[in-house]
């Protein structure tokens, strides 16, 4: 590490800023990135690791910290409380650091930041844990099993117990553990630009490693590269930052070059623009100005003419769009359970009550999102999450509800997708048993 950074210490105070305040950790992690760009790559790689680490696993930290500590982690400094996780995190996951060294980094960070009477607390709790850390006694998932899911992969008992309700034991544990694992980049080609081909050698050329997908033919998983935004290919539009998941709400949409597309929620415009490159002309709405300048910053890259933007409240009928769009895509908010891998303190800040919220949300703006459907035009409804209140059971309410009727995935998705779902016009896809994020998608002709 370089004399000029403490990485620790600038990891400590993202965590202070995720855990104990209400920022969201790729946020807090992508402006602290922006912020040391003059880092070097191995050492942005080291402070990202160490951070989203801790964050996706701080409960099961804290777990082991309360077995060694006189006390107990919700009742300590919340930069002691930090300071502990940070570095049992690189005590269990990262074997390539000396144990001295986390421990004395820690005493040294305690000190310098006001706490020198509880260094020794400190450097007592660690040296503990280093010692003993192959006799950490773990929930026993025979025994209890929602324990043992709770503690293994962070995750608040209440989703816990939600998941295995409607997935079983073995499924969870699947896309549990899966949420744990480092996440590689996956891309999409902008086709109105460049062939999936020309783009790959253009960022081979670059020193990046491209891994063609199985999915789709467009897409690419792209890792050993330093920034993105240092990628010559990036900054010509060639290509965005999207989930395979994402990029099948336009796969299905069975999109024409005539077609009239409007997308109800629409930042930071992944599908959006995904729909401009097959479709004629695309309305991209949003909430807020913000929302609105992240899908405008990005129609401007990939230099794309044929999308519209529009500051609107999708839970408000829009009465000069009634009746005229050809595809209607309505990725709505929810609880984020499909993307635990790439946002994981979404299951710390989640309540019960915010989830219930979100599906009458959905079911508000799908009863809005439905007018601006043509006769016979077709209806998109997605969400990155795995909760099925939120997804096949809003579905069939709405089904039930308005003169839509589903239609069959299957013409439009790859053989290795199809399932008995897919034919009936919708499909759930998990982490980990999918090599996507978790997502739901279903497809709706309006009668």
């Amino acid at each position: 590490m370089t004399d000029k950074v403490n990485a620790r210490e600038i990891v400590l105070d993202m965590l202070i800023e995720t855990i104990e305040g209400d920022k969201f950790s790729h946020r807090v992690l992508n402006h602290t990135l922006k912020r040391y760009q003059h880092l070097d790559k191995q050492e942005r790689a080291f402070l990202s690791r160490i951070f989203t680490g801790t964050v996706k696993r701080y409960l099961t930290l804290d777990y082991i910290i309360n077995q060694f500590a006189s006390l107990k982690v919700l009742k300590m400094k919340p930069l002691i409380r930090n300071l502990l996780r940070l570095s049992v995190y690189q005590f269990l996951y990262m074997d390539s650091i000396p144990e001295s060294a986390i421990c004395n980094e820690a005493v040294k960070l305690a000190k310098k930041r006001g706490f020198t009477k509880l260094s020794g607390f400190v450097n007592g709790i660690l040296r503990n844990i280093a010692r003993n850390k192959m006799n950490i006694a773990y929930p026993d998932p025979s025994k209890d099993s929602i324990a043992y899911l709770q503690v293994t992969y962070s995750v608040p008992e209440w989703i816990v117990e939600q998941l295995l309700g409607q997935y079983g034991f073995e499924v969870t544990e699947i896309l549990l553990a899966s949420s744990q694992k480092e996440k590689e980049t996956t891309i999409r080609c902008n086709q109105s630009k460049i062939t999936p081909g020309e783009l790959k050698d253009i960022l081979l050329n670059e020193g990046v490693t491209v891994i063609d997908n199985e999915i789709l033919d467009y897409a690419f998983q792209i890792k050993d590269y330093d920034y993105i935004d240092k990628l010559k290919a990036f900054h010509l539009g060639y290509f965005t930052v999207q989930d395979i998941s994402s990029m099948l709400v336009c796969q299905v949409a069975g999109l024409k070059k005539e077609d009239y597309v409007i997308d109800v929620c629409a930042a930071p415009g992944g599908k959006a623009l995904h729909a401009a490159e097959k479709s004629g002309k695309v309305s991209a709405r949003d909430l807020t100005e913000y929302k609105i300048g992240l899908i405008e910053q990005n129609i401007i890259r990939l230099d794309l003419h044929n999308v519209e933007t529009k500051i609107w409240d999708a839970t408000v009928l829009d009465d000069a769009n009634i009746g005229q769009a050809d595809v209607v895509i309505a990725d709505l908010p929810c609880s984020g359970l499909g993307v635990l891998g790439k946002k994981p303190d979404i299951k710390y800040k989640l309540t019960q009550n915010q989830q219930k919220e979100l599906i009458d949300l959905q079911r508000k703006i799908l009863s809005i999102a439905k007018d601006y459907v043509k006769p016979g035009g077709i209806l998109i409804y997605s969400t990155c999450t795995l909760n099925k209140e939120e997804n096949i059971e809003n579905r069939d309410w709405f089904l039930k509800q308005y003169e839509f009727e589903p239609e069959s995935l299957n013409p439009y998705l790859p053989n290795n997708l199809h399932y008995e779902t897919t034919a009936q016009g919708y499909l759930q896809l998990v982490q980990g048993v999918h090599p996507t994020d978790g997502f739901f998608l279903s497809r709706m002709r309006r009668r």
